[in-house]
């Protein structure tokens, strides 16, 4: 799992779609892609703002996130290390229609908008890559908005997490999820308490262990199923 030792160039390198690349295309993204930090709860990116780079999680955690007419926060997925977004909106060359915020400290890595458009026109398993990856996007959102219609805060824990075990989207998850409660009541819309007991009711159906340190999946496929009348 990347960690924030990782140099970016490593960081770079480790990257799914990075080892698809020949010698010259990943010495220009090696040269070209540079690091910015953004401390807990600030932007990494607005929305509104010109989508100038393809964007990957060094370490920390990431929330797209956007915010309704009334001020109501609704976020969309948490992204963890090992993660890239901001693709679609680079294809459209539109502004970004979401922001983006560290959950925690967080290192990203910064490819610019010419770099990753160089990369397509250069590079076809590139452009599998990203083709599969706009794919796996479209299916985790649909999933999120059957978890947004269900009620029941437990079965959108169970979902949350079980979202977070996509080997392409995030190829750096391993079964020790470094979340908090905190943080998995921000990326499921539930508070630090409601997430807590939730995920004490998982725990018991031996789906996951709170451990120090994060959450422990014992069962990724039960997770993936679990609906709130499984309960016993």
């Amino acid at each position: 799992m990347i960690t924030a030792e990782i140099s970016l160039t490593d960081a770079v390198r480790a990257a799914n779609w990075a080892r698809l690349l020949d010698a010259g295309q990943l010495a220009r993204v090696e040269a070209d892609t540079f690091e910015s930090f953004t401390p807990k709860g600030g932007f990494i990116c607005r929305k509104g703002e010109p989508v100038e780079h393809w964007i990957g999680v060094i370490s920390g955690m990431v929330k797209m996130n956007n915010f309704s007419a009334s001020g109501k926060a609704m976020t969309f997925t948490g992204m963890p290390p090992g993660s890239w977004f901001g693709e679609g909106s680079l294809l459209k060359r539109e502004i970004r229609k979401y922001d983006t915020i560290a959950v925690r400290d967080t290192r990203v890595a910064r490819l610019p908008a010419a770099t990753f458009h160089w990369l397509l026109d250069t590079s076809l398993p590139f452009t599998r890559f990203l083709l599969m990856q706009l794919n796996e996007r479209l299916g985790q959102f649909i999933g999120m908005v059957e978890n947004d219609r269900l009620q029941d805060i437990n079965t959108r824990v169970a979902r949350c997490l079980a979202s977070m075990f996509n080997s392409h989207l995030y190829p750096g998850v391993d079964t020790l999820v470094q979340l908090s409660q905190e943080e998995i009541g921000l990326l499921s819309g539930s508070s630090r308490q409601r997430a807590n007991q939730a995920l004490q009711v998982l725990e018991k159906q031996g789906l996951l262990r709170l451990d120090y340190g994060g959450i422990r999946v014992l069962d990724l496929d039960g997770l993936r199923r679990y609906e709130a009348n499984d309960e016993h």
